[in-house]
């Protein structure tokens, strides 16, 4: 007798988690992670404060034109993920869509590592945003407080940039703002009120 295939997870598996989880899809399995720390958070909603007023609004020094979602569920074919922050050129982001995933690959992905989550965005997330074409994808550790870039070339990650502590950066694809890194470190906003 043959055991029975792996039952794949869909979206209705992901309705079902508890509500103080996030739950993705990845090569067809389900995971399920707590929610992000507080300093993950930080570093994702202080990226999206330095980006956003340039390149969502086209205030100051940014050329506008981009869309930021912070956590959104992006469906890769069959896989469902969700990045810490995305970003989509204006043009291509669906703003209406009857169901609750977008569908559409966005045009840069932030993953905030965290013990927990380290190992599934490098080795599992990273291949499926490649594979889907992401052009551009950041790692952020707010423990090492290191920002590592990557540029899709050939359906392969090319390091552009490796970045760390209290440097003072442009990167791809937002070149026009200058992103002081310690801006994204939950330590250093609380030396600065004290």
């Amino acid at each position: 007798m043959t055991e029975p295939a792996d039952k794949r997870a869909t979206y209705d598996d992901l309705l079902n988690i508890p509500e103080n989880m996030t739950g993705e899809i990845v090569d067809g399995e389900l995971i399920v992670t707590p929610r992000p720390s507080r300093k993950h958070g930080y570093v994702a909603y202080s990226l999206g404060g330095r980006l956003t007023p340039s390149y969502q609004f086209g205030e100051g020094d940014g050329p506008g034109g981009w869309i930021f979602i912070s956590e959104p569920e992006i469906a890769f074919g069959e896989d469902i993920l969700v990045p810490d922050v995305a970003g989509w050129k204006r043009e291509r982001f669906p703003v209406e869509e009857d169901h609750n995933w977008i569908s559409v690959r966005p045009d840069w992905v932030c993953e905030v590592l965290s013990p927990s989550t380290a190992k599934m965005d490098k080795t599992g997330k990273m291949p499926v945003y490649a594979r889907f074409g992401v052009p551009h994808l950041w790692l952020i550790d707010p423990i090492a407080k290191t920002l590592d870039a990557f540029r899709l070339e050939s359906g392969k990650w090319v390091v552009i940039g490796l970045y760390v502590q209290n440097d003072k950066v442009r990167v791809e694809p937002f070149e026009e703002v200058l992103i002081d890194l310690s801006d994204l470190w939950l330590e250093s906003a609380q030396q600065s009120t004290e």
